[in-house]
């Protein structure tokens, strides 16, 4: 057998190891010289590590969750039967291509584009997707009564409808609100892994300060509607976030404390003068934050335009590493799910986050009479060691002042 050895690659940055994420290829399986054989993750990525040649996989090193060390056995490969490969790699696929994916609107500039493989289960644990898990409860039906005829004993949506209609030709319908049994296990690796380390370290190391204010947004309302009649047909709306965007750009100028990223390695506050405004978006693998590079340099249908692009990118996992890194300031908003206030986790090494809460028609007092209104919160954290509390509030204030009066957004001082 001529025997040769893949080293798990250094894949910069100072990398050290990397997790793995998942196997594309088992022991015995014969792969060709640039397949994909697996995926790993360092803290600042996701990585495809491509095969350098072609033969039949002999040995693989570590399972999912697993740190391999750089410079150790990640795989071995029998090249005697493909003389094609010649057992060296190419100069082409000695580098493994980078498909990084930023996290979390509390994970701060990080990575992870890779869907974390799902933990071997146990021989007791009952095996079916979320989806049939979802209708199995909403029908009262004890998954464990159910024979699944999957691979391994899954449980499929045929074989749930089956119990459901009564037509599986020998289980018995269990009764309705049957106790629950079994406990699913999932091993904390990948894009979770890293957004349980970043959000522990941002809580642990940084003293958030808070702020919520509530922001009357009827004249931005207004504006946002005429513009979106304006829009050619079949053009995407407008929604609050570009405004809020383009009125954060005009307040930082007054506030560069708050534009500023925390070098604790040098000991120094770096202000920047350019804005990248991290966009804290919500992917199938978790919170992400694609980055808009020099929103101050972005007209309002630019920022629209740019923000829509960078987070559809994050959440189908084609955002670049440029993309999701980089950010000086974040802004994380839910949407309809917004509530009345939150308190969001800065996306260290920055020190401010503005969050959006959904905004409502209420009833106020204005000028002495009740009215109604649209209303909404801003809640926003800020780094307590860099960004004294008045200047926070007043930061709010301003940016509350802008939206309230979108016209100001767009006026040079």
């Amino acid at each position: 057998m001529s025997r040769y050895v893949f080293k798990m690659p250094d894949l910069g940055e100072g990398t050290v190891s990397a997790e793995v994420v998942e196997w594309k290829v088992k022991v015995g399986d014969t792969v060709k010289e640039d397949q994909v054989i697996a995926e790993v993750m360092t803290d600042k990525a996701a990585v495809e590590i491509p095969s350098p040649v072609t033969g039949r996989v002999v040995s693989i090193t570590g399972q999912p969750g697993d740190m391999v060390a750089v410079g150790s056995e990640l795989i071995a490969f029998d090249t005697s039967d493909t003389p094609a490969s010649d057992g060296a790699p190419s100069a082409k696929s000695a580098a493994p291509a980078i498909a990084a994916a930023a996290i979390s609107a509390a994970t701060p500039q990080a990575a992870a584009a890779a869907t974390p493989a799902a933990a071997p289960a146990s021989a007791s644990r009952v095996m079916a997707s979320p989806a049939t898990r979802r209708k199995a409860h909403v029908a009262g039906v004890d998954l464990a009564t159910v024979n699944g005829t999957g691979p391994g004993g899954r449980i499929s949506a045929r074989d749930l409808e089956a119990v459901i209609s009564g037509k599986d030709g020998g289980a018995a319908k269990p009764a309705a609100r049957a106790p629950r049994k079994g406990v699913e296990e999932i091993k904390i690796i990948g894009v979770r892994r890293v957004i349980a380390e970043r959000m522990s370290a941002a809580k642990r190391n940084i003293p958030h300060f808070a702020y919520v204010e509530e922001v009357d947004v009827t004249e931005l309302e207004a504006l946002r509607q005429y513009l979106n009649s304006r829009l050619p047909k079949g053009a995407l709306s407008l929604t609050y976030l570009p405004f809020l965007v383009a009125a954060l750009v005009r307040v930082l100028e007054s506030f560069p404390q708050c534009n500023a990223l925390h070098d604790a390695e040098r000991n120094l506050i770096l202000r920047h003068s350019a804005v990248h405004v991290g966009i804290a978006t919500q992917t199938p693998d978790g919170l992400k934050v694609p980055v808009v590079k020099h929103a101050e340099a972005r007209s309002l249908h630019d920022l629209a335009a740019e923000i829509r692009r960078v987070s559809e990118a994050a959440r189908t996992n084609k955002a670049t590493r440029d993309e999701l890194m980089g950010s000086t300031i974040t802004v994380t908003s839910l949407g309809r799910l917004g509530g009345i206030a939150s308190t969001p986790v800065i996306n260290a090494p920055e020190v401010a986050i503005v969050g959006v809460n959904k905004a409502v028609e209420r009833a106020v007092v204005v000028d002495g009479a009740i009215t109604i209104r649209r209303v909404m919160n801003l809640s926003s954290s800020f780094d307590h060691r860099f960004v004294d509390g008045f200047d926070a509030a007043a930061m709010i204030q301003a940016l509350k002042e802008r939206l309230e009066h979108p016209a100001t957004i767009f006026i040079q001082d």
